[in-house]
């Protein structure tokens, strides 16, 4: 079963999405994580074996979080950061879910494409 982490950003009806579909999601604002590091909030995932789904655009910097070294990042990364934008990304989200494995990788999410970063080799 996907285990997913909902960022304090993002609207709350995201995890309620992604549980209706059988994932399990929990939101940052469930464990009462708000405003901790993005350090700690990583730390947790791993322990708890989830994938941060977040705006927070940080993430997304494959220097400070390299692929390979967590359970799975997948930031949005669009203009627009409205609810019914973000809600209406979710589909195709849960498509790629379906068939592509995110363990390790970050997913940037934008309007009409996901483009994935895999762990360096060695």
């Amino acid at each position: 079963m996907i285990k997913l982490k909902i960022d304090e950003n993002l609207p709350k009806e995201v995890a309620q999405h992604f549980n209706q579909r059988g994932r399990n999601a929990q939101t940052v604002l469930d464990q009462n994580l708000k405003g901790c590091t993005d350090e700690i909030l990583l730390r947790i995932c791993q322990e708890e074996k989830r994938i941060l789904v977040t705006l927070d655009l940080d993430f997304s910097n494959i220097t400070l979080y390299p692929p390979g070294t967590y359970e799975g990042i997948i930031v949005f990364r669009v203009k627009n950061q409205s609810k019914n934008t973000i809600l209406s990304l979710i589909p195709m989200i849960d498509k790629m879910l379906d068939k592509e494995k995110l363990r390790g990788k970050l997913w940037i999410v934008e309007k009409e494409r996901i483009r994935i970063h895999e762990p360096f080799n060695s």
